[in-house]
């Protein structure tokens, strides 16, 4: 069973979803469910945060250890992947790779609100990723670019949509009609970039890894939560 970790940033996409059991953003503990749900192979795209706890990086160490393949892209696949390649976690497409060689820093890069499940977690703002990619791609002067980028730079993610964007760089209103002719998905460029690596995996769990997971106090906690919560 290959499991997809995912929401807006494959909201309206038509993408083929044979062969994968598709979840909503993962929040802590989802990737330790799919571990004991019978995956074996993971790919994490979106996530949760700030209301609810977020992936942690344990419970991907203990899925890598169980030898099951856990490819990041996009959102907060791209950070966890970056952060864990070291352990094996793959980093897919160029948003997770500039993440990786610390080209990019900032986990906001790739925030963005969005709906719920019922309206297919469709995005609400800009992430800061796609509006550079998109600024890059339009027809404008230098200084209108920089006008823009600096502009989305200092909208706070949840606030940072088209019309925002362009307002902040002081531009004609048109602009916005521009921006929307020109944009640029690229995390769902990388979203879907991962569902084909994921889907192209072969069945079952590679061999282990030679590396140590260790049951620290936290994590011995979190399983006895579980155990708890399930009594």
């Amino acid at each position: 069973m290959k499991v997809l970790f995912a929401g807006p940033s494959l909201s309206g996409q038509a993408y083929d979803r044979r062969g994968l059991d598709v979840r909503p953003p993962a929040r802590k503990g989802d990737l330790y469910r799919a571990v004991l749900d019978g995956a074996d192979a993971i790919g994490l795209v979106d996530g949760v945060f700030g209301f609810v706890p977020s992936v942690w990086h344990k419970e991907i160490l203990f899925a890598l250890k169980q030898g099951i393949p856990v490819l990041g892209a996009a959102s907060i696949g791209a950070l966890r992947a970056a952060e864990c390649a070291p352990y094996g976690m793959v980093p897919v497409g160029p948003i997770a790779q500039s993440y990786a060689s610390g080209a990019r820093s900032e986990d906001a890069d790739v925030c963005l609100a969005h709906a719920p499940a019922e309206l297919d977690f469709m995005p609400l703002s800009e992430p800061l990723v796609d509006a550079e990619a998109t600024i890059a791609a339009m027809d404008v002067t230098p200084t209108e670019a920089l006008a823009l980028r600096l502009a989305a730079n200092a909208i706070y993610f949840a606030d940072r949509t088209v019309d925002a964007i362009v307002a902040a760089a002081g531009l004609d209103p048109s602009f916005a009609d521009r921006y929307r002719a020109a944009r640029v998905r690229a995390k769902t460029a990388d979203a879907l970039l991962l569902v084909e690596q994921l889907r192209a995996l072969r069945a079952g769990r590679q061999p282990v890894p030679d590396w140590v997971f260790v049951e620290s106090e936290p994590w011995r906690l979190y399983l006895g939560e579980l155990a708890h919560q399930a009594a």
